[in-house]
């Protein structure tokens, strides 16, 4: 391809604001000026600084009176027990003893203050635990699958790789420093359930002439311009892992031409832009020798959250998937899991559909613990829904939000859990406030994204856009926003039409997803409307009145 010639750094910090505040103080410094930020007023701290705190894990809470979310990085989403007590006694204290589960397998919590920030770091650190990169432009938490190293149907354990690369990126200056955010999964899951197909970079268990490794994906992710990753075609030994994922970041950090627009400065657009054959020969040269071809992606056997009871690899031991209301635990439950979890030597994961998971359970007190975990508040008898319905934080917290988030996503969760009862488990309802779709509403079964619309009088309405076709694995696909701005008030029932519709029509073993994919839009938009019993009931008249 023709050179493209890179824009000189004088051009970039005169067009963007955050690399300037990097080169002026780069933000991991402000450290070092903790006193000050701590005694300067809220609303007398400049904005420079309040961006520079996204990289110590801390957005601003809306309203911005001064209490901030916090998010707590945990690689792989395991935590100790003594981890989650700790996490359990910071929501207590300082966060209103509230906390929630990620997508990224991280925790985070609100209303907290920049005068408890450093008592909560020193405990923080006392289990292992750093909020350093949480967000900014940095590496984001690696994620992987919950279970690795104990599920029996994984291809190989890929925990140590994902220890490996956050020990190395975690933190680390250089890699503080990138054009936009970069998130990382890492799994040998048969099932993918750590989602490779929305990541920047994702490394895909596999085999390859008996050698245990993994396939690359390169330039996934979501937002306002959603892309699924694509795979770059090489396999990659276990003792490469770390090395090509610093050459990705490399090519992609050093070309300045994705420093100069915040807006066209993640991963996904330079692989848009270069083309995978193009990247790769970028990241073979920056590694300084070729990755063997592989030209067929790993995909998933199916899809699974690894919610419900399984047997593990250990002899005798058990883990179970929990749902988690969405999303939401609170400090005491956490401190209480934690010494449950302590009396039998187990630990604490996250999933990426914001359930956890309790490993090491002896056969012999597997009743006892998922009765007792039911007690504090997550029953494995709950509606199946509760596990497969994601939502970001959205109101009342984020001051990007437009609409409320959580309590809509009860509000449907409800609604369908009423009528339709067990026949909707499992359907992926992913709900977001803005455009940033941290709930991921491009891939889910039914995805909703917060909008506005204006009333009969001209008043602004909260309203939802309902994207459909989204999916991962096999599936996998970018939804499409087939009904624009309905009234919130009208959601619940235009959702409820939709899934109604499904049962009725579906083929023998259809997905929701595959069902809507041979749907026509029009037919779509008609159903979720009620316009299609309209439809017939005007046809059926028209054809009486032709008869008589």
């Amino acid at each position: 391809m023709a050179k493209r010639e890179a824009p000189s750094w004088e051009l970039i910090l005169k067009r963007n604001s955050v690399e300037r505040l990097k080169r002026e103080l780069f933000p991991m410094e402000l450290a070092n000026q903790w006193q000050r930020v701590v005694e300067t007023p809220y609303e007398r701290l400049p904005e420079e600084d309040i961006v520079r705190l996204q990289w110590f894990g801390l957005y601003h809470d809306k309203p911005k009176v001064g209490t901030f979310m916090m998010r707590v990085k945990i690689p792989g989403g395991v935590l100790s027990a003594a981890a989650l007590r700790v996490l359990g006694e910071i929501a207590e204290r300082y966060a209103r003893g509230q906390a929630e589960l990620t997508t990224r397998q991280d925790v985070q919590m609100h209303y907290i203050t920049l005068a408890h920030f450093s008592e909560i770091v020193d405990r923080l650190r006392s289990v292992g635990l750093t909020t350093m990169g949480g967000c900014g432009d940095t590496v984001r938490n690696i994620t992987g699958c919950p279970v690795a190293g104990l599920d029996r149907d994984e291809l190989f354990d890929a925990s140590g790789i994902v220890r490996q690369a956050a020990s190395f990126f975690y933190g680390n200056r250089e890699y503080s420093d990138l054009p936009r955010k970069l998130k990382i999964t890492i799994a040998a899951c048969r099932f993918q359930c750590n989602a490779p197909e929305i990541n920047c970079i994702a490394l895909v268990g596999t085999r390859f002439n008996g050698q245990e490794g993994f396939a690359v994906r390169v330039g996934g992710g979501l937002s306002s311009t959603p892309r699924i990753s694509r795979h770059l075609g090489v396999f990659v030994p276990l003792n490469q892992a770390v090395d090509v994922l610093r050459a990705i970041i490399d090519v992609w950090r050093l070309t300045t031409e994705y420093r100069l627009s915040r807006v066209k400065a993640r991963l996904k657009f330079m692989v848009d832009d270069y083309g995978v054959g193009a990247f790769r020969e970028l990241v073979e040269k920056r590694l300084g020798y070729a990755l063997a071809r592989l030209d067929e992606l790993p995909l998933p056997d199916k899809e699974s959250d690894h919610v419900g009871i399984y047997e593990q690899k250990q002899p005798n031991r058990f883990y179970v998937g929990f749902p988690v209301f969405l999303g939401l635990v609170k400090g005491s439950q956490m401190i209480a899991l934690g010494d449950l979890i302590d009396s039998f030597g187990g630990d604490f994961r996250i999933t990426r559909r914001q359930n956890f998971i309790i490993t090491g359970i002896p056969r012999e007190r597997l009743e006892e613990i998922i009765q007792r975990v039911g007690e504090l508040g997550f029953p494995l008898s709950a509606n199946g829904l509760y596990a497969s319905a994601i939502a970001c934080i959205g109101e009342p917290h984020c001051n990007y939000a437009v609409t409320p988030t959580k309590s809509k996503l009860a509000s449907i969760i409800a609604r369908l859990t009423d009528e339709f009862g067990e026949l909707v488990a499992g359907l992926k309802l992913n709900l977001d406030g803005c455009p940033h779709a941290c709930g991921q509403h491009w891939t889910g079964d039914i995805g909703l994204q917060g909008t506005t619309a204006r009333g009969a009088n001209g008043e602004p309405l909260e309203a939802y856009d309902i994207i459909l076709r989204g999916g991962l694995g096999r599936d996998a696909a970018i939804g499409k926003p087939l009904l624009r701005r309905v009234p919130s008030d009208q959601i619940e029932d235009c959702v409820a039409r939709l899934f109604k519709a499904y049962l009725q029509r579906r083929e023998p073993g259809e997905s929701f997803t595959r069902f809507c994919a041979r749907t026509s839009d029009e037919e779509l938009v008609l159903l979720a409307r009620n316009e299609h019993r309209l439809a017939q009931v005007k046809t059926a008249s028209h054809d009486r009145a032709t008869e008589v």
